[in-house]
């Protein structure tokens, strides 16, 4: 039985006047969530998780036909026409990402093959994520998440929520939890079942974990929880450099995709190599499709950021969302001794007299580290990507020039 049967709605969607900027942003924060959600299906062997996928996904169709909508009526002259091709582009590719994330999701609901020990090959720094519904008696129903103090007190935290067919994405301190709300939580094994429990009113059952059947499963999910982390990345940072008209985020993200092929050809040939000493070898299908859909999700960051790479300019309706945004994406590189040369860097946050966050480093001859869970040490010519308010990204571009 279809998943969503009974639950979807090919109703017609009329034109209706909504803010191209809203669209747009609600898309970008649509797709993030999709990678994050369906790969944890995978990892997880979640059905939960993968049938509010094909949920999103369907809400991320009805999110690109009012973009479109609205960016026909936009267009009143050849210039329009010109600044808003790229715009397309980007609700296109946003629709590209969301049909990657659903064939995901599809390994899982259509028991296409995969291992049953991926869970216990795991890395230990890996979160949980889980799906509950809220309870009427749970303590959390009817309370703001400032309230309820839930990151802070357990580690978990609140993702998103689903009311009904309408999502919260990036639900914030003023967000009211509901009862009869379906949430998304994500935090460490440790804490979350606890939490899903207070949540749901439901005895959290962990699932079982087997020891892995296959040589070396352990690399090979590592390598999948770094393409979901690589193919995140590169979606932000596609979105930031159209936001903020950056050629140098745009060029990050071609970096990023050539990283990403490489991530892939070499699971690929992983799976490969399984497959031949695998008891039965169909057991590994899935993990084919998952690497041909995080290239795919690669490729749609490239597409999304073409506007960009061939300096065409900014169209005024995403002009308005930089304007209204505080919160900045940016590239710099650490000087060699800079302030930051030397630099440590602990969960992202750099011992350095700065409020930037950093998400990832480009390093010269050794590639990519992404640095939320990891520490690090910044060496000149590292190429940083960071997150944090406008004045924080000039004072923070002055500490790595040399």
């Amino acid at each position: 039985m279809d998943p969503l049967e009974g639950e979807t709605s090919s109703a017609p969607i009329e034109y209706e006047p909504v803010s191209v900027k809203d669209v747009l942003v609600e898309m970008k924060d649509t797709a993030e969530l999709l990678i994050d959600l369906s790969y944890s299906a995978v990892l997880h062997q979640s059905e939960e998780l993968a049938t509010e996928v094909l949920r999103l996904e369907e809400r991320m169709d009805v999110l690109e036909l009012r973009a479109r909508m609205s960016l026909l009526m936009a267009a009143r002259k050849p210039a329009d026409a010109e600044q808003l091709a790229p715009v397309l582009g980007i609700v296109g590719a946003a629709d590209g990402i969301s049909d990657a994330a659903g064939d995901i999701a599809k390994i899982v609901l259509e028991d296409m093959g995969l291992p049953e020990a991926m869970r216990a090959a795991l890395p230990d720094a890996a979160e949980a994520l889980l799906r509950g519904v809220v309870a009427p008696d749970s303590s959390y129903a009817g309370r703001t998440l400032e309230d309820i103090d839930l990151e802070s007190e357990t580690g978990v935290r609140v993702i998103a929520l689903r009311r009904g067919s309408d999502w919260l994405l990036n639900p914030g301190p003023t967000t009211c939890v509901e009862a009869d709300d379906v949430a998304l939580l994500r935090g460490p094994e440790s804490a979350i079942g606890d939490v899903c429990e207070e949540l749901t009113g439901e005895v959290y059952e962990a699932p079982s974990v087997e020891t892995p059947d296959i040589d070396d499963l352990e690399r090979a999910v590592d390598t999948i929880v770094h393409m979901k982390d690589f193919s995140e990345l590169a979606v932000d940072l596609a979105y930031s450099s159209v936001l903020f008209d950056s050629e140098e985020l745009a060029e990050e993200v071609r970096n990023l995709e050539v990283e990403v092929d490489a991530m892939q050809s070499r699971f690929e040939a992983w799976t490969l190599r399984a497959a031949a000493d695998a008891a039965d070898p169909v057991v590994l299908r899935g993990l084919i499709q998952l690497g041909n859909c995080t290239e795919r999700i690669s490729d749609a960051a490239i597409e999304i950021s073409e506007g960009v790479l061939r300096d065409i300019d900014v169209h005024p309706v995403v002009q308005v969302a930089v304007q209204e945004s505080d919160e900045i994406i940016t590239r710099v590189e650490v000087g060699e001794g800079s302030d930051l040369d030397g630099t440590a860097v602990t969960a992202g946050v750099p011992d350095a007299d700065s409020t930037m966050s950093v998400i990832a480093i480009r390093r010269p001859g050794d590639g990519w580290l992404l640095v939320a869970d990891a520490d690090a040490e910044l060496r000149g010519g590292d190429v940083l990507i960071s997150k944090g308010t406008r004045t924080a990204a000039a004072d923070f571009r002055n500490l790595a020039a040399a």
